[in-house]
């Protein structure tokens, strides 16, 4: 069975601890980049298959995030943290659907 992890700011992740999910505090954007690269790259029978991050890290460690987007597992998802939505999670949505299908199709630009 796969699980699902949530990283990024303390505050605004610890609400979905009680969803059940895996949470993973951030203290800086280093921090962040060692604990997505633990939890994307472990092997064992029950590995991450989504890792939910917050936009705010996630636009700090962009460059980390692309080294698995072409990866099945894990789906690396933005979410919006205690700062509000910044648009990065659509803005990532784009950018993976470009990829995948070659053009923008979702946005027609």
């Amino acid at each position: 069975m796969y699980k699902i992890a949530v990283l990024g700011e303390r505050d605004g992740i610890y609400g979905f601890a009680a969803l059940g999910l895996s949470v993973f505090p951030a203290e800086d954007p280093e921090h962040g980049a060692r604990l997505l690269r633990r939890l994307a790259d472990q092997e064992g029978e029950q590995p991450y298959a989504v890792i939910y991050i917050t936009e705010s890290l996630a636009a700090q460690i962009e460059d980390e995030i692309d080294r698995y987007r072409s990866r099945r597992f894990p789906a690396i998802i933005p979410i919006p943290g205690v700062s509000g939505n910044t648009g990065a999670g659509m803005r990532a949505v784009r950018k993976s659907v470009e990829q995948a299908v070659g053009s923008d199709i979702i946005f027609g630009g």
